[in-house]
């Protein structure tokens, strides 16, 4: 069924972008994997393609489209198991806190050469003992004449071995909560700042997912993005955007699971029978098209409320836990139908089992939205 949010025009580029993940990514993928890491070559390429900025201002060497030209690399990508290449952090989390809040030298700077595939930016909020709660982060950024000496530690920071750029999120009033939050821009080879190890992980095995640490790092001035005091705020303007993300991944991870399922219990063979023959197999593969349909729709119909620029942050916090949690279940119920060859690391369906845990997590746990929908219910206590 076509999607009826998409253009004729989103759908050529959905054919242009899906040649170039067939000919450029899908070969490399398991070797990514192996890596834990993608080379920085694939993202110039998807500079040089104008795939890290469609969404992105022309005057900065994007294409000036709507958010939907976005959507479909995500989703293009996410179907092909490509999520080693983390182009929606670098393009759609951390991209428009330049866009948006940057100064036009901070532009010059880092947004042309990230649009460009030659800047690649990550963001910093997680800390060692510093999850969902932002309020509470522990490094700080104190003014020290013409700049800000930085101090502290991340962890768990996706494009975190990659990045030549980290949006920080530090302290510059540590008297303070949420008004003492500032966001600055560190290069990566600042003196006094260091790279920790690549973390190994259960799922997501290629992309590079690091700790960072900060020992009297000085920060330029200037690489203050906006305001002091104003970081949580700037954060949270820009979550929806993020939890978007997250369910327009999920809902193609389902479909390609989902996918490659139907096809496999068409030809496996148990007691004389093709296993799609089983009622129990029927009544499952049933289930959960039924459920895929139902969140790809509500995350269609997010999407197009986010083009319009609709505030619908309640809603995307539905999505985010609904079709995390849906991919997680999908996945399961998918390798079970694989039987022991479901887990055996040879066939997919157990990358998408592995890779599926850290969605409902990340960009904010699924109990954290919950929590946003409650007190949006006006149900604080």
């Amino acid at each position: 069924m076509r999607r009826e949010i998409f253009s004729e025009d989103h759908d050529l580029f959905r054919e242009q972008f899906r040649r170039f993940v067939e000919a450029e990514v899908e070969p490399n993928i398991l070797e990514w994997n192996a890596a834990g890491i993608v080379p920085r070559a694939i993202w110039k390429r998807m500079g040089e393609e104008g795939y890290l900025g469609a969404n992105k201002p022309e005057a900065y060497g994007g294409a000036g489209a709507d958010f939907l030209y976005d959507a479909v690399i995500m989703e293009e990508l996410a179907y092909a198991r490509a999520h080693a290449l983390q182009a929606s952090l670098h393009t759609d989390i951390c991209l428009p806190y330049l866009a948006t809040y940057g100064s036009e030298a901070q532009k010059q700077k880092y947004l042309v050469p990230a649009i460009a595939g030659d800047c690649l930016v990550s963001i910093g909020m997680t800390e060692p003992g510093t999850g969902s709660d932002l309020a509470n982060v522990r490094t700080t950024a104190i003014r020290d004449g013409d700049a800000y000496l930085l101090n502290g530690a991340k962890t768990f920071i996706s494009n975190g071995q990659n990045a030549h750029l980290c949006i920080v999120v530090a302290k510059t009033d540590p008297s303070k909560r949420h008004d003492g939050i500032s966001l600055l821009l560190v290069e990566t080879d600042s003196p006094g700042f260091e790279k920790g190890r690549n973390l190994e992980k259960i799922g997501l095995k290629g992309q590079d997912t690091s700790e960072l640490f900060f020992k009297d790092c000085r920060v330029p001035a200037e690489n203050l993005l906006g305001e002091e005091g104003q970081g949580f705020k700037m954060l949270m303007a820009k979550l929806q955007q993020e939890r978007l993300c997250i369910s327009v991944g999920c809902m193609a991870s389902v479909r390609r699971s989902l996918d490659d399922t139907i096809a496999y219990v068409k030809e496996r063979k148990a007691f004389g029978q093709a296993i799609a023959g089983f009622q129990n197999t029927q009544f499952k593969l049933a289930e959960l098209q039924t459920e895929y349909e139902i969140g790809q729709a509500f995350t269609d119909r997010l999407l197009a409320a986010h083009v319009r620029g609709d505030e619908i942050v309640s809603e995307v916090s539905m999505g985010k836990w609904w079709t995390s949690d849906l991919q997680k279940r999908v996945a399961a119920e998918c390798l079970q139908l694989f039987g022991g060859y479901g887990f055996m690391s040879e066939y997919p369906i157990s990358t998408d089992f592995q890779d599926a845990a850290v969605q409902s997590i990340y960009a904010g746990t699924n109990e954290i939205m919950k929590v946003i929908i409650a007190r949006r219910m006006g149900l604080e206590g």
